[in-house]
């Protein structure tokens, strides 16, 4: 499945994403750890997007419904069946390579914060992929693969997550993955510490991933506040056995 746009408007549009999207938006997330959460439609230059210093959910999980948004299923029909199946062996056919995460390395796809050992699945990202999701959709070409990580130190790769724009409506999601079957999912309601504030010190248990979650409640203390931060995600584990697990979070 692979929905073309033309290529001089894809290349211009994407030089634009780029040129607008990652001097603020680094300046947003630098001294920030993104660990465990989802890296999308973000233009991220090199490794700086990455050099993030403190935890932005700092073990929050409490408050992770303030932050987070799902699309709600809609009623299941049979063609809906179909189409994700379809998706699903051509994105098991795609991924056999990258089993061995030395072949994902070599194809562009970096490990988000590796060092960071309390992840239990590490996204490898591929920022090419990223943009491209912004403006057409390949079901071969997810954004990020999902990898265990395995007890020699290695990764054994469970799925994938693909993307799309933050703006993008209910029936553009369905278009690439069937609402029906499921759910995706974005990061909202996010509350940054002040301008010039030491990033590192910062209190996390109300910024970020934190109790705070209402623009009234950050401009109280001097925040800035985001109704929502990267775009619209959905993860995909195709090689479970159990249909109730592959569009599982």
């Amino acid at each position: 499945m692979f929905v073309r746009i033309p290529a001089l408007t894809l290349t211009a549009a994407l030089a634009v994403a780029v040129a607008l999207s990652v001097p603020a938006r680094a300046q947003d997330m630098k001294g920030m750890d993104m660990s465990g959460h989802d890296m999308s439609d973000m233009s991220m230059s090199g490794d700086s997007m990455m050099d993030h210093d403190v935890h932005m959910d700092n073990g929050n999980m409490k408050n992770m419904a303030l932050h987070m948004a799902f699309t709600d299923l809609r009623p299941a029909n049979d063609a809906d069946k179909a189409r994700a199946a379809v998706l699903v062996t051509d994105l098991q056919h795609a991924l056999a390579k990258y089993k061995d995460y030395h072949v994902a390395e070599a194809d562009g796809f970096k490990p988000f914060h590796p060092e960071l050992k309390q992840q239990k699945v590490v996204h490898f990202t591929k920022n090419w992929y990223g943009l491209k999701a912004m403006f057409t959709f390949n079901t071969t070409e997810p954004t990020s693969l999902l990898y265990e990580r395995t007890p020699d130190g290695g990764y054994k790769l469970i799925g994938a997550m693909y993307t799309d724009r933050k703006d993008a409506t209910l029936d553009q999601l369905n278009q690439r993955v069937p609402l029906s079957v499921a759910r995706w999912h974005r990061h909202i309601n996010f509350c940054f510490p002040p301008k010039g504030a030491d990033m590192k010190t910062a209190d996390w248990t109300k910024f970020g991933m934190g109790s705070i979650a209402t623009k009234e409640a950050c401009d109280a203390v001097g925040g800035r506040f985001y109704p929502q931060i990267f775009g619209w995600m959905v993860h995909v584990y195709p090689w479970e056995t159990n249909p109730q697990l592959v569009w599982a979070h």
